[in-house]
Formats: structure tokens, C-alpha cells, sequence
């Protein structure tokens, strides 16, 4: 399963608000899933069978509701020319407050990701944990920081980095000694840094091989001597070395080092939001900084941009109410406008929101 874009999110989390606000008083509300490269007339044929089997139905208003639901799905359907690539989500039902009285409704749904199932499924309200599923961050990237004293392994989910584990080793400080004791202690500190690397390789299996196939990739940061010290020994295994996608040499270790960590592995992570975030939101700055009469900031000025037709890129941060950001959405469509949703898992995000939670990037100056 590939993950989801913000947009495809929101869209996804209004269906599901609007489609759970509905509750039947019996089971008359009509879900169906079908798969992607599924014969549509298959399906069709189907829920035709269903009309015939519905007719058996003892409870008049229950009877015709179920009837009408699934015309109004078949009717739907017969106008699609295929199956959508993705599969497609059909729900149909009465959705009238009051009972003998009809507004009988149909939602179709293209999901973001491909279904792999197929459902009929005739209940009180309509059956949404396939697509509440895929709102879950299902996978990740390993970040492990460390040195020849700490080591703090976490996961990197979405735009969210989750700690796990940290780890302190026993390598014994510098000192000043002569001789054998100078010897002795080098041996001291080399035999506690190989038990504190040995640890840090077993706890990276312990935390990371059990995500399997959800795991994307382990990136590894600390001072450059110490990560190559530690890449070079043969406490990982296999699976954990075909998961490392790159080191990065870091000038901190604990909290600040997995920030640190993340910050300058954008260029690994560049396919992931939260890069693309971090680059359209600098994108924002700089120009804020070199030519601020092509940048707005605040409602009443990017509402105003967006009536003028002159937003290219439209910034909004996902700490605004959910109606606002559907509002917006519409009203950048009309003008050709992009829309990136930002999250305040970023610094630049927690800008945006201090900033008046909307902003944008504009085609031209304007006075």
C-alpha cells in the first residue's frame, strides 16, 4: 500500500465524516467495495440479484428503501465506462431524519490507494473501516543517532518522529596515563565502545524487523569516525544492512540529534512530505526575504490574493478548521492555484501557523 498526500487525506476524512453522521433505523444503508480490475457489469448483475432477494423484505418502508438504495447504486454504476484503476467505493441510502419520508442519496469514491477486496454489505450504517484504514501511517524510517557514549533509536511516521529507545554505553572518559596503564585503558575503552555498538545493533533488530515490509529504509547519524566505526563491524545483520539507506555526519546526538538527523537527510527523504513541506515553506521565506510584494501572509491578504487571481502556490496550515481548508480548496481550484496543506510537525509549519495559519506564493508581484 503507497501512502497518501494531505489532499488526498482531507478529501478522504470529509467523506468519512459525512458518511458516519448517517445512521439507519435498519439496515437499509448499502456499502460496496469493488476492487481494482473488477468487471463493473459483474457487480451490476449482483445488485440486480440483491433488488430480487430485497423483495422478500416484510417491512414495507425497510423493503423500499433497500429497492431504491440499490437502484440508485446500479444506476450510478451503469453510467462509469470501467472500474476506476484505484477500485472504487459506492455507498447508497435514505438518509431522510424522519422515518416514511425519502432523500435517498449515492456516494462514489476513487480511494487514493488500490483496493485489494470486494464487499456487499446491506446494515444500519454504512461499513467505512477499509477507508479509516488508510488514514493509519503504516510505514516508517528507522533513525538511529549515536556516538561512543549515547545512542537513541526512533522512527521516523509521516512528519512524526516517535523515540523508541536510548542507550548509554560504559566507555570509560579520556585520561591521562603513561605506559602500560596508557595501553591497558586504550583496550578498556575499545572493548566497552564494541559492547555499546554490539547493544545499539541489538536493539535496531529488536525495534526494527519486526515492521517487515512497513519499514522503508534506517538512516544512521553521528560524528562521521564513530558511524563508520560502527558500519564497519559485524554486529548487523543482514536484514538490518539492506534497510540502511545512508548515514549522515551530525554535530549532535540525543533529541536535537534526531532533529538534526532529519533535517539534513532531505535529500533521502525527498520523496516524503515532510521534506516537501520544509522546501515549500523555505520556498515561502526566502522570497518573504527577496521580494516580499510576491508573498501574502494573514486571511485578509491571501483571501484577497486568491480573489485577484494571482496565487500560485496556496499555504495552509492543517491546524485550521477542517471547513475553512475545504473553502479554500474550492476557491484556489476556481483560480488555478496549488494547494499544500503544512503540518506544524515542521518548524517552518509552526511559522505558518504563527504567521495566520494561511499564506501563499504569488504568480506576480502585487502593490
Amino acid at each position: 500500500m503507497s501512502e497518501i498526500n494531505a489532499q488526498e487525506r482531507l478529501h478522504l476524512k470529509k467523506l468519512l465524516k459525512e458518511l458516519n453522521s448517517h445512521k439507519a433505523l435498519h439496515t437499509e444503508f448499502v456499502t460496496v467495495y469493488i476492487p481494482a480490475g473488477y468487471e463493473l457489469s459483474k457487480i451490476i448483475n449482483h445488485l440486480s440479484e440483491e433488488q430480487g432477494t430485497a423483495s422478500n423484505i416484510k417491512s414495507a418502508i425497510t423493503r423500499k428503501n433497500v429497492q431504491s438504495a440499490l437502484e440508485k447504486m446500479i444506476q450510478h454504476l451503469k453510467s462509469l465506462p470501467s472500474v476506476p484503476a484505484n477500485g472504487l467505493a459506492v455507498f447508497s441510502g435514505n438518509i431522510a431524519a424522519v422515518e416514511g419520508k425519502q432523500d435517498m442519496r449515492v456516494w462514489s469514491f476513487i480511494p487514493p490507494v488500490p483496493l485489494n477486496i470486494r464487499i456487499y454489505r446491506c446494515d444500519k450504517s454504512f461499513v467505512t473501516d477499509i477507508l479509516e484504514e488508510m488514514l493509519l501511517d503504516k510505514f516508517a524510517y528507522g533513525l538511529v543517532v549515536l556516538d561512543r557514549r549515547d545512542a537513541n533509536i526512533a522512527l521516523l511516521k509521516g512528519k512524526t518522529i516517535v523515540p523508541l529507545q536510548k542507550t548509554h554505553s560504559e566507555v570509560p572518559g579520556k585520561f591521562k596515563a603513561g605506559g602500560q596503564s596508557a595501553q591497558r585503558f586504550a583496550r578498556l575503552r575499545e572493548g566497552a565502545a564494541k559492547e555499546h555498538f554490539k547493544k545499539i545493533a541489538d536493539y535496531m533488530k529488536d525495534q526494527f524487523l519486526p515492521l517487515g515490509n512497513n519499514l522503508k529504509g534506517i538512516i544512521i547519524g553521528g560524528p562521521g569516525i564513530t558511524v563508520n566505526d560502527f558500519m564497519n563491524y559485524d554486529y548487523l545483520t543482514g536484514d538490518i544492512k539492506r534497510k540502511i539507506i545512508g548515514t549522515k555526519d551530525l554535530s549532535y546526538t540525543g533529541e536535537f540529534g534526531l532533529q538534526e538527523l532529519l533535517e539534513r537527510s532531505e535529500d533521502l527523504l525527498a520523496e516524503e512530505e515532510v521534506a516537501r513541506e520544509r522546501k515549500i515553506m523555505q520556498q515561502f521565506f526566502k522570497q518573504m526575504l527577496d521580494n516580499p510584494k510576491k508573498v501574502t501572509y494573514g486571511e485578509k491578504e491571501t483571501l484577497k490574493a486568491l480573489d485577484m487571481n494571482v496565487v500560485d502556490i496556496l499555504l495552509v496550515s492543517e491546524t485550521l478548521e477542517e471547513e475553512k481548508i475545504f473553502e479554500l480548496e474550492e476557491r484556489a481550484q476556481v483560480s488555478g492555484s496549488q494547494v499544500k496543506i503544512i503540518s506544524v510537525e515542521t518548524r517552518e509549519g509552526v511559522q505558518l501557523k504563527e504567521l495566520g495559519k494561511i499564506a501563499s506564493i504569488l504568480r506576480f508581484e502585487i502593490e
